[in-house]
């Protein structure tokens, strides 16, 4: 049994996973890793790609599973520090990559890299104007997430911690106040996630799909770990979508007891 789609700018997608492409320990690596996903969205740092543009074999590598899974692209303005600067990339990915869609990311603090909700509502506001489908990197916060739908993004991206670091949902609260507050908006609780566990998690609470890189870049066994995550992310829709039984106090029994026993 599968879980149900959702819709991202007009566009219906299956899988509930996204996946990045930085940090696998070779190509050969992140063209199955992409593949045993499942994923039909994959996101790509424009910043990284320029850094290493004799790295042909990991662009190479990303083309070719988008190929051959039919996956989209999504080109993110990770390491930008200025709306300016985020708003100049995206222009740059639009022009090499031939899609409006943008992973928005401003970064304003360099310990945790948490977004700049300043620079990002910024950005997002002149991006869409300029016709980009923007995806923006925030935090949980509930007033940046209300201006960010204010200047017209159709999708909220939440962290569920700060990037890389595989804490899992540090704030549950927060983020199932988001889902609570906007049950139809499309939203992707990205970075933080470290486990498949992590990512059930965030399914449970409702989130229509989670994005993650380090986790399965930096396991021992990245293919491994990416299909772990793609049955993951569906075991944890289908539990939502099925209903999670009401944690109890105390024991509830399962099988009433009648006046009179039986055999088998």
């Amino acid at each position: 049994m599968q879980p149900s789609s959702w819709t991202a700018y007009g566009v219906t997608l299956h899988s509930r996973l996204l996946l990045g492409t930085a940090g696998y320990p070779s190509p050969q690596a992140l063209h199955e890793a992409i593949v045993a996903s499942g994923t039909e969205v994959v996101t790509v740092g424009l910043r990284r790609v320029q850094a290493g543009a004799g790295d042909n074999g990991h662009i190479a590598a990303i083309q070719s599973a988008l190929r051959e899974r039919g996956a989209r692209l999504l080109p993110n303005t990770a390491g930008c520090r200025t709306a300016r600067e985020a708003i100049e990339l995206s222009h740059l990915a639009r022009e090499l990559y031939g899609t409006p869609w943008i992973k928005l990311e401003v970064v304003g603090d360099e310990q945790t890299l948490q977004p700049d909700p300043w620079e990002l509502v910024t950005a997002a506001e002149a991006l869409i104007r300029d016709g980009f489908a923007v995806f923006p990197y925030c935090t949980d916060d509930l007033v940046t997430c209300q201006r960010l739908l204010d200047v017209g993004c159709q999708v909220l991206m939440p962290w569920g911690a700060p990037i890389g670091s595989g804490q899992g949902l540090i704030n549950p609260w927060a983020l199932r106040t988001l889902r609570e507050r906007w049950p139809d908006v499309p939203m992707v609780v990205d970075a933080g996630i470290g486990s498949p566990a992590h990512a059930v998690q965030a399914m449970e609470l409702g989130y229509d799909a989670v994005l993650l890189n380090s986790a399965v870049s930096q396991a021992r066994e990245p293919v491994c770990m990416a299909a772990a995550f793609g049955a993951a992310v569906q075991a944890g829709r289908l539990g939502f979508e099925a209903g999670v039984m009401a944690p109890q106090a105390m024991a509830v029994a399962t099988t009433p007891v009648g006046g009179r026993p039986f055999l088998l």
